[in-house]
Formats: C-alpha cells, sequence, structure tokens
C-alpha cells in the first residue's frame, strides 16, 4: 500500500506527488497518457505560479519555454468595447514540456510515476483502493488531479458542478496580425464566443480559441472571431497547422469548490478552482501543495481533510475576488457581483 497515489501529472498533482515524496511518504504518481503528452492550455505561467514552481522544483529549463519567452500581461477586450491593459511578466511555456519536467522532478525526489487510466475508487477502513484498466493500487491517501471531469470525483460525489464545463477550441495558424505577440489579448463580445475568445502567440503559430458551452457551436463561433480579427486587426491567415479541443470548469457565481470526501482530495481543475479568463496554474499548484502539507494532520482522515479545507479559504477567497473584479469591468460577468 502507498502512502499517496496521486492521479494526473499536471501542475496539480505534480506539485501534491512531490510535496508529498520531500516528506517521506512512499508516492505513486499516475497518468492516464505517457509524457510529454498534449494539453490543450495557453501556457502562461503569472508571477504566482513561476513563484511556487521554482520554490518547490527549481529554475525553469529553458527548453519548455515558447516564444515570446516572457508575457507581459493580458489585454481584455469588453463586450462594451473598452480595453483594459493588465502589465504583468510571466513566463510563455508549452504545456507538455512544462507537466514534463515537473514529473522528472517529482520522479528525482523519490516519487514513483506509472502511465494508467484510472476507472474507479473504493474507500476502506484504512484506505482507498483505486481500479484502473489492469490492476489495482492501494493508498492511504488518494489526491485526484484528473481534470475537469474527474474520473475518480465523479465516481465520490454523485452530483457535481463540473458535468458542464466550458468546452475550448483553438487553432494553430502561420500568418500576421495587428495585435502586440506579448500579451494575451481576451474578447468578451458575445457575438464572438458563449464565454470568451482569446489570441496569443507561441513560437511561429497565432493561437486564436473560443470558449463554448455548446461543442456543435465551436466552429462557428471561432469562424466569427477569425472574420472580426481580420476586419478589426487586420489578421491574414496563411494556414491552419493544428486545432485543439479541450474543457476547463464553468465557474459560476455560486463558487462551489469540492475539495474532497473521506480520504480522497481533489486539487487543480477536479476541485473546480479556477481564476477569470482561464488562468488555472497558479490554482492548482496551490491546492496540490496543500493538499500534500494537509496529509501530514494526524491520523484521522477527517482531520486532514478538514486541514486541506482550512489552508484552502485563502486561495478560494483570491478566485473569488478575481472573479468579482471582471465582473466590474464586464457586463457580461456581472452576475459574479449579485
Amino acid at each position: 500500500m502507498y502512502d499517496v497515489l496521486v492521479i494526473g501529472a499536471g501542475p496539480a498533482g505534480c506539485m501534491a506527488a512531490k510535496k508529498s515524496a520531500d516528506a517521506g511518504y512512499d508516492v505513486l504518481l499516475v497518468d492516464k497518457m505517457d509524457l510529454p503528452r498534449e494539453k490543450s492550455c495557453s501556457g502562461i505561467l503569472i508571477q504566482k505560479s513561476v513563484q511556487m514552481v521554482e520554490a518547490e522544483f527549481g529554475k525553469i529549463p529553458e527548453t519548455t519555454f515558447s516564444h515570446p519567452q516572457i508575457n507581459r500581461g493580458i489585454v481584455v477586450n469588453t463586450e462594451e468595447g473598452k480595453t483594459f491593459r493588465f502589465e504583468s511578466e510571466g513566463y510563455n511555456v508549452w504545456r507538455n514540456l512544462f507537466d514534463q519536467h515537473l514529473a522528472l522532478k517529482a520522479e528525482e525526489a523519490g516519487v514513483e510515476l506509472k502511465t494508467a487510466r484510472a476507472i474507479s475508487s473504493r474507500e476502506k477502513d484504512n484506505g482507498v483502493t483505486v481500479k484502473f484498466k489492469d490492476r489495482e493500487e492501494e493508498a492511504r491517501v488518494v489526491i485526484a488531479c484528473d481534470g475537469v471531469r474527474s474520473t475518480i470525483k465523479k465516481n465520490i460525489l454523485v452530483a457535481s458542478n463540473n458535468t458542464n464545463p466550458i468546452i475550448t477550441y483553438q487553432t494553430f495558424c502561420r500568418g500576421n496580425v495587428d495585435l502586440e505577440v506579448d500579451f494575451f489579448h481576451a474578447f468578451l463580445n458575445p457575438e464572438l464566443s458563449q464565454y470568451d475568445a482569446w489570441f496569443n502567440v507561441k513560437d511561429d503559430y497565432l493561437i486564436m480559441g473560443v470558449g463554448v458551452q455548446d461543442p456543435s457551436l465551436m466552429k462557428t463561433y471561432h469562424s466569427r472571431f477569425l472574420s472580426f480579427l481580420k476586419t478589426n486587426h487586420n489578421a491574414q491567415i496563411d494556414s491552419i497547422v493544428k486545432e485543439e479541443v479541450g474543457i476547463m470548469p464553468h465557474i459560476t457565481p455560486e463558487f462551489q469548490v469540492d475539495l474532497g470526501k473521506g480520504r480522497v482530495f481533489f486539487a487543480g481543475d477536479a476541485a473546480n478552482l479556477l481564476n477569470p479568463l482561464g488562468e488555472g496554474i497558479s490554482s492548482a499548484l496551490a491546492s496540490g501543495y496543500l493538499a500534500a502539507h494537509a496529509i501530514k494532520s494526524g491520523d484521522n482522515p477527517e482531520d486532514k481533510l478538514n486541514t486541506y479545507k482550512n489552508s484552502m479559504e485563502e486561495n478560494i477567497a483570491y478566485m473569488i475576488r478575481q472573479w468579482k473584479f471582471l465582473g466590474g469591468i464586464s457586463t457580461r460577468f456581472r452576475c459574479f457581483l449579485d
């Protein structure tokens, strides 16, 4: 039996696994795909994320960066035509290489890394049994970091607010556009998406994406957004090299966060943690760190989970403040002020 079994080798899972191993626990980290694996994500590390990663994993290697290496901030274009520019330097990374780096650092700390898809879990008196396709693994504590549609969370919680996530669709294109390439640009016009539309640059790729609630409409909205960029920002698209579809939590004004039940903790997207306009890496890292820290809180599983919940209050409050701030500048997100 492992002391800790972590499911999902993204930022939340790698942080939880490494910190648990640092504390002397026998840790298994499992991801459903071999690393490096693709992850649809902007790959922007805000300063909060950079500080956490470099404090726990060391300097981020140059091999994980895309160009421009420095992201200077975000430009928000509201539905009323107002533009808000928020300057704060962060890093621009490729998530497949970044996640692999974190996982390798976790292995160096003593974590055992395996590839397997979790199917279900059941709690026993002294631990949790997790069923995978070809075997079962047991641990005293499980930290589920397996994303918005967490298999483990669905198995444990009958009702979950992650059942209708935001679907993301983005294309990687060659071409030119009259927008600053070292900023992330968000567009809140409801004609362009059901959530938001965005533009950013990684290496020689122009990345244009939309968030929708109805996946059948993602290409319709994406086409509208592309036409908007051509008309308003002189976009010239030479070719579409790649398409990506992803998912992220759908945050509502209730701000429901699911942090766990019994011996199973949830972190990152699986906990329904997300800051405005899709920034989730900082919440993933923080929740993974605090979940691992809470494991050391006595022998009673209830005490461990309560410690985790209490330690997460500040991060959840930060997330809520961010959404309310967005509601203050955008009528589309005004519901977060109610």
